[in-house]
């Protein structure tokens, strides 16, 4: 490979990582720009870890020959069961333990090394086999994030030529740099969307965070908290609190989630959910689908509870529409993108009524005329009350048992 070569594939490289470039599609380009400039690479490899409450990371990978593997895997734990004994065998464990930053092995002309997947190369005909670890400062790293790896291969009778190590050696860095950046800017949807949820997440990430600055919506308004949280916290064994709250969270906003709202935030046991929609009636028919939904879901999870001899419970629901402000509230450096507005507080008041009228799901008056008539039809009238902080008695409505 020719000098000018290295450079307009490294340029290449960089625009590519500012672009924001999907890796799997960066790394089989970069190969093929590779092979047509004479590097012949048969296999490629490269990972990094991530910040996500479910994937350790992800590997890219690229190959000369069709296959049907995909080109892009997410993985899980490295440091239990099965992943564990991969990663621990593999040649990029050996790196890291060693704190070198280069592992080559002639496969193909008699050097051997202690890795699974050294045996597989080599069955397959191939010849060399280079791996790096491009190492992050101490104070860049994310969580395990904290390097890129990259493996590479060929077929060559000779193995890697001398100016193929060292094309390799220029290249794979900016390669790194680029796949990191793209990752970087996962690690951020990923963060906003788990911490803030999706639409406050997407209007975090494309600039809103000024604080004050807030928009006036009209929503449907979803708050929720568990049935007798507080006694089943007082008998059950601290170890179960947390996979409880794990287990019904997951019903709850999965459920928000699929119909088509949006968590804005969790508290406790408790949950605030917006539904938006440019009609009304669909904002409100969207949260009334997420309430069954949940009923659905909270029956399977307690019968499965049950069955393992766990506590359970199930879920108190106030609903009810009207306009919010929906944007950055705290200080200079302490900000929550949420809805505030005597219409939550009102939403919150409706849930805390359930126990007191021993019904799961309370309506407002303006959630109940907003609905739909054919939705409308099956509401019926739980009593006139007053709401503690609301200036004057509301009268509320569920859903007629009988229509359940």
């Amino acid at each position: 490979m020719k000098d000018a070569d290295i450079v307009r594939i490294a340029g290449w490289v960089v625009r590519r990582g500012l672009a924001g470039m999907a890796e799997e599609d960066m790394l089989r380009e970069f190969c093929e720009k590779c092979r047509a400039a004479g590097l012949e690479i048969s296999r490629a490899m490269a990972l990094i870890d991530t910040l996500h409450p479910v994937h350790e990371g992800r590997v890219f990978r690229w190959r000369d020959e069709a296959s049907n593997d995909p080109a892009m895997v997410e993985y899980g734990r490295s440091d239990e069961g099965e992943g564990a004994t991969q990663w621990q065998t593999s040649p990029f464990f050996h790196l890291l333990q060693t704190g070198e930053e280069e592992m080559r092995v002639r496969i193909g002309f008699g050097e051997t090394a202690d890795f699974p997947v050294i045996q597989e190369m080599k069955d397959g005909g191939h010849t060399d086999y280079l791996v790096f670890v491009h190492r992050f400062a101490g104070d860049n790293a994310i969580g395990e994030m904290d390097c890129v790896y990259s493996s590479w291969v060929t077929r060559h009778p000779e193995g890697f030529s001398e100016a193929a190590l060292v094309a390799l050696r220029r290249l794979v860095p900016p390669l790194a740099l680029a796949i990191k950046a793209t990752a970087l800017a996962r690690v951020a949807g990923t963060l906003v969307d788990v911490y803030l949820g999706r639409d406050a997440g997407r209007r975090v990430l494309e600039g809103r965070i000024r604080r004050g600055v807030a928009e006036r919506i009209e929503a449907a308004l979803w708050f929720s908290d568990l049935r007798s949280y507080t006694a089943i916290t007082d008998t059950a064994q601290p170890s179960e609190i947390i996979p409880l709250l794990n287990d019904y969270a997951e019903v709850v906003i999965t459920a928000i989630h699929e119909a088509g709202g949006d968590v804005l935030k969790l508290i406790g046991d408790g949950a605030l959910a917006v539904f938006r929609a440019d009609d009304p009636a669909e904002a409100c028919r969207r949260a009334l689908r997420a309430e069954e939904n949940l009923r659905e879901r909270m029956k399977a999870l307690n019968e499965r509870r049950q069955a393992e001899e766990r506590p359970i419970t199930t879920a108190y629901i106030g609903l009810h529409i009207g306009e919010v402000f929906y944007g950055n509230v705290g200080s200079f450096d302490r900000l929550d993108f949420t809805v505030v507005g005597p219409a939550v507080n009102e939403t919150s008041r409706i849930a805390s009524m359930c126990r007191s009228v021993d019904r799961p799901l309370l309506l407002s008056s303006a959630f109940a005329d907003a609905l739909p008539a054919e939705e409308r039809a099956r509401v019926v009238s739980v009593g006139r009350f007053a709401l503690r902080g609301v200036g004057k008695a509301q009268h509320l409505f569920t859903i007629d048992p009988e229509l359940i």
